[in-house]
C-alpha cells in the first residue's frame, strides 16, 4: 500500500505515520490481491477535536472513512475500524453476486481462505417511500427550502440546467450541491 498521510495545520509525526501505517495495513488480508492505488490520509485538529479522513480508491467502489473525537490514535483506530466493516460489506455484496452467477470476479479473498472472515448480511431494508413533484428553483431557494423543513439534503429541478439537483448540508455547516453528470 502506498499512503500519503499529510497533516492539515499541524505537523504528522513519525510516531502518527506510523500508527496509521499500522493499523491500515491489517486491511491488506481482505484483498486478492496488494492495493496499489494510493490511499490518502488526512490528520487534522480543529476546536480540539482530532479529525482523520481516509479515502482508498479501488477498482469500482470509493472506500471512505472519517472520525472526529478527543484524540487522534482514537480517531485512526475507529476510521480503520469502519474501513474494515465497509469492506466486509462490499465482499459480502460482490461475492453474493458472484456466487449467483453475475460473472463478477471477487475482488476480495474468499472464504476458504487463511482469513476466513465472516460474512455479514446487508441490512438494507427500505422503510419509507416518497414521491413528490419537483418545484423549478434555483440553489439559493433550494437551500431556503431544504432549510425550512430542517432537512439535511433537499432534492429539486435546478432552473439552471433544467436537471435534478440535490443541495445538501455539510459537516463543516456549508452546503454543497450535487448535479448529474
Amino acid at each position: 500500500m502506498n499512503y500519503n498521510i499529510r497533516g492539515q495545520h499541524f505537523q504528522v509525526t513519525d510516531a502518527l505515520r506510523d500508527y496509521v501505517e499500522k493499523k491500515l495495513s491489517r486491511l491488506d488480508k481482505y484483498f486478492e490481491a496488494p492495493i496499489t492505488s494510493d490511499i490518502n490520509v488526512t490528520l487534522s485538529v480543529t476546536k480540539g477535536k482530532h479529525a482523520v479522513e481516509v479515502t482508498i480508491p479501488l477498482t469500482g467502489v470509493m472506500l471512505r472513512a472519517e472520525e472526529k473525537s478527543e484524540d487522534m490514535y482514537a480517531s485512526i483506530d475507529v476510521v480503520a475500524d469502519k474501513l474494515e466493516r465497509q469492506i466486509r460489506k462490499h465482499k459480502t455484496k460482490v461475492n453474493r453476486k458472484f456466487r449467483q452467477g453475475s460473472g463478477v470476479r471477487a475482488l476480495f479473498r474468499e472464504e476458504g481462505s487463511a482469513v476466513g472472515v465472516l460474512e455479514e448480511e446487508d441490512d438494507l431494508e427500505l422503510v419509507r417511500t416518497k414521491r413528490f413533484d419537483l418545484k423549478p428553483m434555483d440553489v439559493e431557494e433550494a437551500i431556503l427550502q431544504m432549510n425550512m423543513v430542517g432537512h439535511n439534503f433537499f432534492v429539486f429541478s435546478n432552473v439552471d440546467n433544467k436537471e435534478v439537483s440535490v443541495v445538501y448540508r455539510r459537516n463543516d455547516g456549508k452546503y454543497g450541491l450535487i448535479e448529474q453528470g
